[in-house]
């Protein structure tokens, strides 16, 4: 491949030191000399010609040939002109040869024009090559061209047995496929496609995978853009990129135009922080609306979106004709995640004993990226220990980092602290075990492991829960507030370590008295609406509520909370025996499965 040659400072300071060098050893030295000094020169008859021009003279020590100014003349001594009558004369009676001439200061002036020009034109040439290089297609001249990535259909490499669960999503979006493929058989009967498909579920669900899965079935090109690719600091660029991807996208039907993250472009006008309504995003949300409208169905251009809070988004954009199909891509139940982790399995060397049924139904809750990140997880600590194949004790132990965070070994507890919480963790699996609709207890732990965690209770549901009864919520407060009351109850005082739970617990009992009406006294009325679907946000939007109402929402709240601490003392109390073994236990060894706390507990257990 020939080297093309760059644009270098480098090379530039080197022709302008060779060029100097020239210009020394060409140029006579030139000697400045006062006028009075000059005159006297020429009484010494070291002057023997001179040139008189308009602004200064010139007087030459010797001449060559019949040339009255020498081309490379050794010495001249120069002095300003002034308004002297007498200096011809002067000259004359000195023999001295004067030669008249006019100075020609066109290249002067035309070099105090053009050189300043060229620079400039330099300047802006290397920032705009500069500006270019900071992306692909980028420059001055296509910042009203959009940013998507074109994919063909060939460098996809995705279907849908590459995306495992998911089943009715597939099943919806089938439709598309096979519109894309035949339209004909859809378009002779008078049928429309949906211009707009949404995708909407929580981070990490296979959104854009599902998309690009689509492309890969249908067998047709696949643009792909973020939401946030539209907005720029100037405004109209992003409704000139939305007008430039529509033009694209029909003119290389059938395709798809698949917009992630659409909340950063189509967010509720009103509310997406501009003055007036006319800020950038608003614009470009209003352009989106209409090519969206004027689309036409029948060009074989499917948009496709995704974002995983639709509750923000416009409501122009999900009217029919637009986003009008809304298909959901939750997180993977029991059967979806073992598919799940069969396919992020394929390649990884695992061991005779994994279980990956096993596996699925400890991951309750995880997402596709959750359990591929699990398997890679467990595949880099069986490379750490130089292991061949991958064991079920990396799973449990990538398992644990992902809920409960990284082991940290270099925390050291003194052994007041260590007992303590050891007593904590006790007080947390105790209560969930000896409550019926607590989740079972999986492994007890006084590791201490993430940023604040000095040990951890990993509950592990038995089956995928979509309800939860008052009671189950109660028994749920009750397993958090067993920490705090075991440390009640075992060393008369309380820490800090229970923070957490707390936090948790109240926001359950908030939820139950102000969202959920299973309270008596509030009714059966709702007061507050959670902060986000999909998203998880610690905190919730409060409706308009008096400060009475308010009040007593604080008061139900700590009912629920006291009454609750009041049953879990009075449990741990008549368990005090067993609480006291499993937390010696604890202390002995650090980490207590399953199995051993059901023996401690039923007074079975050896060392």
């Amino acid at each position: 491949m020939e080297k093309k040659l760059q644009f270098s400072l480098t090379y530039i300071l080197i022709a302008f030191l060779v060029f100097l060098l020239i210009q020394y050893w060409l140029t006579p030295r030139v000697i400045n000399v006062s006028y009075s000094q000059f005159k006297k020169h020429v009484v010494e008859q070291k002057i023997n010609a001179v040139v008189i021009s308009t602004n200064q003279l010139k007087g030459f020590e010797r001449i060559q040939g019949e040339r009255k100014e020498p081309l490379f003349p050794e010495l001249f001594y120069r002095t300003p002109r002034v308004d002297d009558r007498n200096l011809v004369e002067f000259l004359e009676d000195n023999e001295v040869e004067i030669i008249a001439t006019n100075e020609n200061t066109f290249f002067k002036t035309l070099l105090s024009w053009i050189v300043p020009a060229l620079i400039f034109v330099g300047i802006w040439m290397f920032f705009m090559r500069r500006f270019a290089q900071t992306g692909p297609g980028a420059g001055i001249m296509t910042l009203g061209k959009h940013k998507a990535k074109i994919i063909a259909q060939k460098d996809l490499g995705v279907d849908f047995n590459s995306v495992a669960g998911q089943d009715e999503a597939k099943q919806e979006l089938q439709e598309v496929i096979e519109f894309l493929k035949t339209p004909q058989k859809f378009t002779q009967l008078g049928a429309k496609i949906p211009k707009g498909i949404l995708l909407v579920g929580p981070p990490g669900c296979g959104k854009t995978l599902m998309a690009k899965a689509v492309a890969g079935e249908s067998g047709v090109p696949f643009f792909s853009i973020s939401g946030s690719d539209f907005i720029e600091m100037f405004v109209g660029l992003g409704a000139a990129r939305v007008r430039d991807l529509f033009d694209q996208a029909s003119k290389t039907a059938p395709c798809i135009v698949f917009i992630d993250e659409l909340d950063a472009l189509g967010k509720a006008r009103g509310v997406a922080g501009g003055i007036g309504g006319h800020d950038e995003r608003e614009q470009t949300l209003n352009q989106l609306l209409v090519e969206l409208d004027g689309f036409e169905t029948n060009k074989g251009v499917i948009i496709l979106a995704a974002t995983n809070r639709p509750e923000i988004l416009d409501p122009a954009l999900l009217r029919p004709g637009r986003f009008d199909r809304h298909i959901l891509v939750d997180r993977p139940d029991l059967k979806e995640r073992l598919a799940i982790l069969k396919v992020h399995s394929k390649g990884v060397e695992l061991a005779n004993e994994v279980d990956l049924e096993i596996t699925a139904r400890r991951t309750s809750g995880f997402t596709g990226a959750d359990l591929a990140n699990l398997i890679n997880e467990a595949t880099l600590l069986a490379a750490r220990k130089n292991k061949k194949q991958v064991e079920m004790t990396e799973i449990e132990e990538a398992i644990d980092r992902i809920v409960a965070g990284l082991e940290k070994k270099n925390r050291v507890l003194n052994e007041t602290e260590k007992k303590i919480v050891a007593h904590h963790e006790t007080g947390h699996a105790l209560i969930a075990t000896l409550r019926e609709t607590a989740e079972k207890v999986h492994k007890i732990s006084i590791v201490p492991r993430g940023i604040g965690a000095l040990g951890f209770t990993l509950q592990l549901p038995t089956e995928d829960r979509f309800l939860m009864s008052k009671t189950e919520l109660l028994e749920k407060i009750d397993v958090l507030l067993g920490g705090r009351a075991a440390e009640e109850l075992m060393f008369g005082d309380i820490t800090t370590g229970a923070q957490n739970d707390l936090q948790k617990a109240t926001d359950i009992a908030r939820s139950m008295v102000a969202m959920y009406g299973m309270n008596k006294k509030m009714g059966h009325a709702t007061y507050m609406q959670p902060g986000g679907r999909f998203v998880q946000q610690n905190y919730f939007q409060q409706k308009e509520i008096s400060d009475e109402t308010a009040r007593l929402i604080d008061e139900e709240v700590k009912l629920i909370l006291d009454e609750r601490m009041k049953e879990v003392l009075k449990t741990l109390e008549d368990k005090k025996e067993q609480l006291a073994i499993v937390a010696n236990r604890l202390l002995e060894k650090e980490t207590v499965e399953s199995e051993e706390l059901v023996e401690l507990l039923k007074g079975k257990a050896h060392d």
